[in-house]
């Protein structure tokens, strides 16, 4: 690594207290150049045991950046992941407090609720679709503490991978009974149209980037467990909101997400 312990754990909780206080600091790159990304899952790692030891427990994780979409909005080409917690998972309707994120847009995904472990190193989209029970629409919001011009996959890493919230639809499917490559989102804010997707835009198939978390987290000597619920990645830009904003997104046969920003 990079970065010595001092400074993973002395980055790790100016995150925490950005998250605290709803606020932005500057690119890790720029004040450490030399930073890599097993230096940025270690500030993760120590940033995500502080909030387990402070009685935080863990919904499932996020991937992102998957889509050509999104590697084109924020210039960075390699996938990466996140930790989600209980206390930020949303039903379909919910009022989010805008203030309680920082540079907060919308992405739309597919999630995958684990019904048995999944493990790599050799896991695949196959393996996927066996090992899960159902997959719901779902939106995430996007929370960045870090400023987002010039960031690189280092910086969003080391910030949970940007990740703040997930609003989950109603509708659940079990994986076999529809082509997820061809489920299709409308996404509206107050009523206009602002980006489009189709899912298949993740990797080709949804399943393909859980594959690869699974296969990511071997190499740390972990597993994915049932239960877990796996956001696979955004098939459309993000969406800037705002105080005020409402938002729903129409996935046709799985039904409507919406939430409001107040």
């Amino acid at each position: 690594m990079g970065l010595d312990r001092a400074t993973i754990d002395a980055i790790a909780e100016e995150l925490a207290q950005a998250e605290r206080d709803h606020a932005v600091i500057e690119r890790i790159t720029a004040r450490y150049p030399d930073a890599r990304v097993e230096d940025s899952y270690a500030i993760q790692g120590v940033w995500r045991d502080k909030a387990l030891a402070a009685g935080r427990r863990i919904a499932g994780r996020k991937i992102g950046l998957t889509s050509k979409a999104m590697q084109a909005a924020t210039g960075i080409t390699e996938p990466d992941y996140g930790v989600m917690f209980e206390d930020t998972v949303f039903p379909s309707g919910a009022e989010l407090r805008h203030a309680d994120y920082s540079n907060v847009r919308i992405e739309v995904e597919l999630a995958f609720v684990l019904r048995e472990p999944l493990q790599g190193p050799d896991c695949t989209l196959a393996d996927v679709l066996a090992a899960t029970e159902s997959v719901v629409p779902a939106l995430e919001v996007l929370n960045s503490h870090i400023q987002l011009e010039g960031r690189t996959i280092v910086d969003t890493i080391s910030d949970n991978a940007a990740y703040g919230a997930m609003v989950v639809g109603d509708t659940r499917v079990a994986p076999e009974d529809v082509d997820l490559r061809w489920v299709a989102a409308l996404l509206a804010r107050n009523g206009e149209i602002e980006e489009t997707g189709v899912a298949a835009g993740v990797l080709g198939h949804p399943a393909t980037g859980v594959a690869w978390l699974a296969n990511r987290f071997h190499a740390h000597g972990d597993r994915l467990e049932a239960g877990e619920i796996i956001l696979a990645g955004s098939f459309t830009r993000p969406m800037w909101v705002h105080p005020g904003d409402e938002v729903a997104c129409d996935y046709g046969p799985l039904g409507v997400v919406t939430c409001r920003f107040i």
